[in-house]
């Protein structure tokens, strides 16, 4: 069948591709940017006629994106699946893409271009390579970067480009991380210190923070199936998302940036009770779900919440132990934010893999449910339920001989010969890159941990 490319496109983007020009380079460039800031980018350019804000996309690991779009034009289509029929959009506004380890110094060149004003990411969390709050200077790729090599590493990319830059600079992060700005600034910052130099654009360069949400599933082959149906071509790099978007951007920018307040996003002066509410609702259920589904051999998270006990759980996981760690943003119904996300997650049509959403377990549990349980044994409650969800990750790093983490190998030293629930908790949560002392030393954490251990062992 014929591909998909601008030569042959039965249906057109909202936008001409060939108008655009390059304001936007985004890190990171999978399925989730595709399906999300993509499409709003280009919604805001229907709406206001711009046309400075085409994008050039890097791929931090493989060719795989390159390769699907460069026969293409650069152009993809997004497939949505919801409860009726699916429907289908061709998105241009992806202009190009570069593939960081085959030419580290291409992209660097790509973010110092005085013509970019906006640099996004969702590098996803291991990405920022972290220790605590700081950046890990120990990392082997960090340490490369800051010999001065062709820089490998998101931060070391950055901090290049910047070097080169008169002009200021927005740097968004779009990962699931709490205060992804300022986290962000902080990382650029432990870099440029070890570095021993400071570049005069990073003083300029702003960091707001964003919250941002919707499903995206991993294509499978009836996916592109379906689409090729739908469109006629054949498109190798169509995405499939829920119909549900959501963008909430700090309006806090260093120069031009999209009107994407106009291609639906929230610019407001607080992300953070929107974050706090999506990490600690939506993302800490997704992964409870995840753990126990898997647990009980569900292939996706809509067989685990269609599950009567664990869609049970995942509903008092949000009533009674997180709503009350939140402060509600403006305009949000936190308990009717809650039956939106399981309705979401109920979707057949969005076959979200357990075991997609459970890796890199050790990365997302401090950000999606340990400051939920800090919380809540600080008023003096049990945190019952969220303990659990913990739990499941124990058992499920104790049961999954694959285990796909940043700390995988770690992991299973830790848990290696474990024999009974207690050894299993004990293990896991002496492990200081993920528990913070506090619940290290919490006697009703470990009391709920072993008592729900034992139960889901047994």
């Amino acid at each position: 069948m014929t591909r998909l490319s601008l030569t042959h496109l039965p249906i057109a983007p909202a936008i001409d591709p060939k108008a655009l020009s390059v304001g936007i380079v985004h890190l990171g460039i999978g399925a989730f940017h595709r399906a999300h800031q993509a499409v709003v980018t280009e919604r805001a350019a229907v709406a206001t006629g711009e046309t400075r804000w085409g994008i050039t996309g890097v791929s931090q690991r493989s060719t795989t994106v390159r390769d699907q779009l460069a026969p293409q034009d650069g152009l993809y289509s997004v497939l949505e699946r919801g409860l009726g029929d699916p429907s289908i959009q061709v998105i241009g506004s992806v202009r190009d893409v570069l593939t960081a380890p085959e030419d580290p110094d291409a992209v660097v060149a790509r973010i110092a271009d005085p013509a970019v004003s906006v640099v996004t990411l969702t590098v996803t969390e291991k990405g920022y390579r972290a220790a605590g709050d700081g950046l890990n200077l120990d990392d082997p790729e960090i340490r490369a970067d800051l010999t001065g090599r062709p820089p490998r590493t998101v931060i070391g990319q950055l901090a290049a480009a910047l070097a080169r830059r008169d002009e200021p600079l927005t740097i968004l992060s779009c990962d699931n991380l709490v205060a992804n700005g300022p986290f962000l600034r902080k990382l650029m910052t432990d870099y440029f210190d070890a570095l021993g130099k400071v570049p005069e654009a990073f003083e300029a360069t702003r960091f707001p923070a964003s919250m941002v949400d919707r499903i995206v599933p991993a294509t499978t082959d009836a996916d592109r199936d379906d689409a090729a149906r739908m469109l006629g071509v054949r498109d190798e790099a169509v995405v499939v998302a829920e119909p549900f978007l959501q963008w909430v951007i700090e309006n806090d920018f260093a120069g031009p940036r999209p009107a994407w307040e106009r291609g639906g996003a929230v610019l407001t002066a607080d992300v953070a009770p929107w974050e706090q509410a999506k990490l600690r609702m939506l993302n800490a259920t997704h992964s409870m779900l995840a753990y126990l589904g898997a647990l009980r051999g569900y292939e996706t998270i809509a067989e685990a919440v269609r599950d009567d006990e664990l869609g049970t759980l995942a509903r008092r996981l949000m009533t009674d132990d997180v709503i009350p760690t939140l402060t509600p943003p403006d305009g949000l119904d936190l308990a009717a934010y809650g039956e939106t996300v399981l309705e979401r997650f109920e979707n057949p049509a969005l076959k979200h893999r357990t075991r997609q959403v459970a890796m890199d377990g050790s990365v997302k549990l401090p950000v999606r449910m340990l400051g939920t349980v800090d919380d809540r044994l600080a008023t003096g409650a049990e945190p019952d339920t969220i303990s659990l969800a913990v739990a499941a990750w124990m058992v499920y790093v104790l049961k999954t001989p694959d285990l796909d983490d940043p700390q995988s190998s770690h992991l299973k030293s830790a848990t290696a010969g474990i024999t009974t629930p207690t050894q299993l908790v004990d293990a896991l949560l002496a492990i200081d890159t993920i528990f913070p002392p506090a619940l290290q030393t919490s006697t009703v954490f470990r009391d709920l941990l072993i008592a729900h251990t034992t139960t889901l062992l047994h």
